[in-house]
């Protein structure tokens, strides 16, 4: 009996370590998370997605490894720089009226996975209050707050993208003033904090690394390699390229909209593009070196990784340029999920938004998720349970422009001064949002229905302007 005790004992020893060693390498257990969030990144700019002239090899492994959202958008912004309140509501869960692009003292993404066990890195883009870093990170690394870099001329393979960034700050306060500007392209350095921080890792605890890149941002700058990819007299101008907007939305020379001459040209366009695709390939390249770093180091069948842009880009359709809409391709986002427990090859057209990362991601990792949370799971989505976790979306641009879409319908009221405009588009048969049936009889009773959704959304939502 004593010897078999012994041996019992033995055994049990044996077993605890190996299961100590294998989850330090990553073998099952509580998840990792690796969280990529690209700068103005629109809906479908992958490869995998159907953009056939993109090339992002490492984008479409991913896909392919889970499931796209192709529904996924924001909800709008209350300033030009939309994307200060789409990260307010991708770390706080909460809806735009909710957080007005202020993180205060919400419960954080990754403060939520801090508080459960995680070690939590930023790399990257913040672009919101310095004061919430250390509640929410217990590493940080090249942070820039900034909202966009600065081109940098003279580098080995022409310009570069410039901004000031810092570490790891213990005092919390992040003083402009110490941060210091990086000697190559910004979306490169950040992306090597990351490969940086999964190649020395080796804490038993599972990790929350978040990861925002600067591309494609502009100024749309990449390496030579990049730009060669793309001959801008071979590439398509979008289905719903105007020479200019149709009527006065109320943003037409916001700081976006004068990055091209007026009226819009193909060929301007046509360059606008092209080195916006140079940039998400850039990014692509460098998010690939992060999932090279995340294999090697034994981790990355363990690892929940997501990925999304943190808002969509007009350059040339309906005669816009930037984000400051609500048309489709400014509010619509790729967003695609991976990794243990999410069926692979997999996409999906539910309705969701960005914030819906905060719940989904909770669900995931099996972490609680905090008290007054807007954000939905779209675990019972990827499961297969549910088509869909939303029925409606709403939008809104500052008090100029308000929207709510079903899935086949959406709606959107321009109020710029005393001028009243309205928009009815069918998703399904118009997905480029070209044939304006606000003024069809047979459509009647639809603009009537999307009416009093759009004022429900409104009152749900808190829009102040109900006040006015």
């Amino acid at each position: 009996m004593m010897r078999i005790q012994t041996m019992i004992a033995g055994l049990s020893c044996a077993v605890l370590l190996l299961c100590k060693s294998a989850f330090a390498a990553g073998a099952p257990g509580k998840p990792n998370v690796l969280f990529i969030l690209t700068d103005d990144q629109r809906r479908g700019t992958i490869h995998a997605l159907g953009c056939d002239a993109l090339v992002t090899p490492n984008l479409d492994s991913l896909v392919q490894r889970g499931i796209a959202f192709d529904r996924a958008t924001i909800m709008g912004g209350n300033q030009g720089a939309i994307c200060t309140p789409s990260r307010a509501m991708i770390m706080t869960g909460r809806s735009l009226f909710h957080t007005a692009g202020k993180l205060d003292n919400h419960v954080l993404l990754p403060q939520c996975f801090r508080e459960n066990g995680y070690n939590t890195l930023l790399a990257g883009k913040w672009h919101n209050e310095r004061t919430a870093v250390n509640r929410a990170f217990t590493q940080a690394r090249t942070v820039y707050f900034g909202g966009m870099g600065k081109a940098k001329k003279g580098s080995a393979d022409g310009d570069s993208v410039e901004i000031t960034v810092q570490d790891y700050d213990p005092t919390g306060k992040y003083p402009a003033a110490a941060a210091k500007a990086t000697e190559c392209d910004a979306t490169e350095v950040i992306a090597d904090s990351a490969v940086e921080f999964l190649t020395n890792y080796k804490d038993d605890k599972p990790f929350f690394l978040y990861m925002a890149t600067t591309s494609p941002h502009d100024p749309r700058i990449a390496p030579k390699q990049f730009r060669d990819l793309y001959d801008p007299a071979k590439i398509p101008l979008p289905a719903n390229f105007l020479p200019q907007h149709p009527f006065d939305n109320g943003e037409l020379k916001v700081r976006d909209e004068m990055l091209a001459g007026f009226p819009r040209t193909p060929d301007e366009i046509r360059k606008h593009i092209a080195d916006y695709y140079a940039c998400i390939s850039w990014a692509d390249h460098n998010i690939g070196r992060v999932f090279d770093a995340l294999k090697k180091s034994g981790r990355f069948d363990n690892t929940i990784i997501i990925f999304a842009g943190d808002n969509g880009l007009a350059l040339g359709q309906h005669g816009l340029m930037g984000k400051q809409s609500v048309y489709e391709h400014s509010i619509g986002v790729p967003l695609v999920f991976a990794g243990p427990g999410i069926p692979a090859g997999k996409r999906s057209d539910a309705l969701c938004y960005l914030m819906d990362i905060f719940a989904t991601t909770c669900d995931l990792a099996g972490v609680a998720k905090p008290e007054g949370l807007e954000s939905q799971s779209l675990l019972p989505v990827i499961r297969g349970e549910k088509p869909s976790v939303r029925d409606e979306l709403f939008f809104a641009y500052r008090n100029f422009q308000r929207a709510v879409e079903t899935p086949d319908i959406k709606l959107i009221e321009y109020t710029v001064g005393k001028d009243r405009h309205t928009q009815l588009f069918d998703l399904k048969a118009d997905p480029w949002e070209m044939k304006n049936l606000a003024e069809s009889p047979e459509r009647a009773a639809d603009l009537a229905r999307l009416r009093v959704r759009l004022a429900d959304c409104q009152k749900k939502l808190d829009d102040p302007m109900l006040k006015k």
